[in-house]
């Protein structure tokens, strides 16, 4: 459905002073969880080749404080271009209702969109989400993927109120809430795959196998013991003022890795990780001779 054409550009302030309030309780904070960040940026490598953005709803919980926690999104289609926008507002209510017949904790907090940038377009879209979140208020993510040159990948938060004793829908301001990306210590490795281009200037080559994963885990845990290391030299040379407080966190840590080493914890890890990559590179050659095999018997 084609949302109405915009008449002037949208603000981005820092602050709620001259501004009309709008319904419902404003958010105070923003959490986004990996499975969320992960469906948008999957989207965003599926789109097409003329879109240069795309859009989808938000889906999580809120607390009476006005927290919100982001589970989960899917993607909304939608084409704009310099006369109009046009969101395919049926196929959005459609997959919310399948998902909420999975998930019926889960609700509608908002609507996400790829890019740093914020248009017009963007407070349409806002407005119709706004509709969607009644009596609550909509909360707009943007995921800026590093892509384009220049520029680093991020995630922000955005709430909107209107402007003017009469305002329209195209004329709001955007205004920045705190915003937290909260994972789990077994979900770290695909953070960390997704922060490695844009720590350098370079394209990065990510790791294809468990073996090359593996290696790039323990380097990092290399890295961190030099650091340690060093601080702990500068220490004892005078160089650095001691805390006590990290002394005791460093001897708590350390003493309970000495000890799984101990155990064998680490060696049962890494012989269960070399053998499923064993397993895995034995069922991919079975799988290819078997196909190969198919070809020459073939009529």
């Amino acid at each position: 459905m084609p949302l109405a054409p915009p008449s002037s550009a949208i603000h981005i302030q820092n602050g709620t002073s001259g501004f009309l309030s709008a319904p419902g309780r404003t958010p105070t904070s923003v959490t986004v969880h990996p499975v969320a960040l992960f469906s948008i940026l999957d989207h965003y490598l599926r789109r097409g080749d003329a879109q240069d953005r795309v859009i989808g709803t938000l889906l999580g919980t809120r607390s009476e404080t006005g927290e919100i926690e982001v589970r989960s999104s899917f993607a909304v289609l939608h084409s704009e271009n310099s006369e109009q926008v046009a969101v395919d507002m049926e196929y959005h209510r459609t997959m919310y209702d399948l998902h909420h017949k999975v998930n019926p904790k889960e609700h509608i907090v908002g609507w996400y969109s790829t890019g740093s940038s914020l248009n017009t377009y963007s407070a349409l879209i806002q407005n119709f989400y706004t509709q969607e979140t009644a009596p609550h208020q909509a909360i707009h993510i943007t995921v800026n993927t590093g892509v384009e040159k220049g520029q680093q990948a991020g995630v922000k938060a955005y709430v909107s109120s209107p402007v003017g004793v009469s305002p329209k829908p195209e004329n709001a301001v955007f205004i920045p809430i705190p915003l937290e990306l909260r994972f789990k210590e077994t979900e770290r490795s695909g953070f960390d795959l997704l922060s490695l281009s844009t720590n350098t200037s370079e394209p990065t080559a990510y790791p294809s196998t468990d073996l090359e994963v593996l290696e790039r885990s323990l380097q990092s845990v290399v890295d961190m013991l030099d650091r340690v290391l060093s601080y702990v030299q500068s220490v004892l040379s005078g160089e650095t003022k001691g805390n006590a407080a990290v002394g005791r966190y460093l001897m708590d840590t350390l003493g309970t890795s000495t000890e799984d080493l101990e155990k064998g914890g680490f060696n049962a890890s890494l012989q269960d990780a070399l053998m499923v990559s064993y397993l895995a590179n034995l069922v991919r050659s079975q799988a290819e001779v078997s196909a190969r095999l198919a070809l020459t018997t073939a009529p």
